[in-house]
């Protein structure tokens, strides 16, 4: 590709502060920033960066100040970070798209595929599926039975969609993910053996939605497993039977939510968060990493930290306690020292 920094920036609705015809050849980080690049500045840690970056066109905020002389030609924008995934969403669309059915793959006669769907050698596409217009499911993918997909879902390779579920438009889901998978539910008997509860429900994902690779999404033991609009799943994430996750959420790698947990909307999950079965958390709820939360959150736009999770006011001043146990420890056996003589 080739652009000129004037062409980004009508493309961005951005603002030229430099050469306006600085050329434009392919995209760099901007410590690592090569002549005939485009970068961006979005987090001010990165900011000493910019006086020295061989990047010839550096997307910033509308509010940054240099310091020093930059090199570079600027882009001002409202939101940087946004600007370039604009940019990066524009070059992805601009590439070839795959389309039609390879062989060797089968294809149930009872399914339906729509206008320039691309099927991909390996993968199986059951009976009754429904595929809509521009879907892509790639190599040694499975799509089982009643399955339906809508329009401009990606399904990447090695993907399984068990039997009954249902995929709405514009999702994404990564290489390895398992959706519909049995959810964990077992019946103890009088003699402590378990015996399988059989998991009749699916998994219902509205549109815009992105699944992480290799993450599990389960079935419901009745009813549906259901992933609203928006919601982006990182990687290597567990979601169990019968949960319930809100518009727009976001949850980092590695974390696990539990069975019939409920999660509001605009929720924000770091990695390795634990959510407990059967509880909710209210819209706006935020959890840091490795966070336990084992008890509903019925306030709003909250921080939780910790296991078991607190709110992060109330984790701060505990922290300043428990972090000086040892201390602590130390003074009261003095204490119990002197008591004692």
């Amino acid at each position: 590709m080739k652009f000129t920094a004037a062409q980004i920036a009508e493309l961005l609705n951005g603002k030229v502060e430099g050469n306006e015809e600085a050329i434009v050849r392919n995209v760099s980080k901007i410590e690592e920033g090569k002549p005939e690049t485009l970068t961006f500045l979005a987090n001010p840690k990165y900011n000493q960066y910019i006086y020295n970056t061989k990047a010839d066109v550096v997307i910033v905020n509308d509010t940054f100040v240099a310091e020093q002389t930059i090199k570079s030609t600027l882009i001002r924008v409202p939101d940087a970070y946004a600007a370039l995934a604009q940019l990066l969403e524009m070059y992805e669309q601009s590439q070839p798209k795959k389309t039609g059915i390879e062989q060797p793959s089968f294809v149930d006669k009872s399914a339906k595929v729509g206008d320039f769907a691309y099927i991909g050698a390996f993968a199986y596409i059951g009976e009754n599926v429904t595929l809509g217009d521009n879907v892509m499911v790639y190599p040694q993918a499975y799509i089982g039975d009643n399955v339906k997909i809508g329009d401009n879902t990606v399904i990447y390779p090695g993907v399984k969609v068990y039997k009954n579920c249902s995929i709405g438009q514009n999702c994404t889901i990564h290489a390895g993910a398992i959706i519909g998978s049995d959810g964990f539910g077992f019946a103890p008997n009088s003699e402590n053996e378990y015996k399988k509860v059989a998991q009749i429900g699916n998994v219902i994902l509205n549109d815009y939605v992105e699944i992480g690779a290799n993450t599990t999404i389960d079935r419901a033991t009745m009813g549906s497993t259901v992933i609203q609009k928006g919601v982006k799943l990182d990687n290597l994430i567990q979601v169990a039977h019968n949960v319930e996750i809100g518009e727009n959420t976001v949850i980092a790698a590695q974390s696990g939510i539990a069975g019939s947990a409920k999660l509001g909307k605009n929720c924000m999950i770091g990695g390795q968060v634990g959510v407990a079965g059967h509880i909710s958390l209210a819209n706006g709820t935020k959890a840091g990493a490795q966070t336990g939360i084992g008890k509903t959150v019925k306030k709003e736009n909250t921080i939780q930290f910790g296991s078991p999770s607190m709110e992060m006011g109330l984790f701060n001043r505990s922290y300043v306690v428990f972090k000086r146990l040892p201390e602590l420890k130390a003074h009261v056996d003095e204490l119990v020292k002197n008591l004692e003589k």
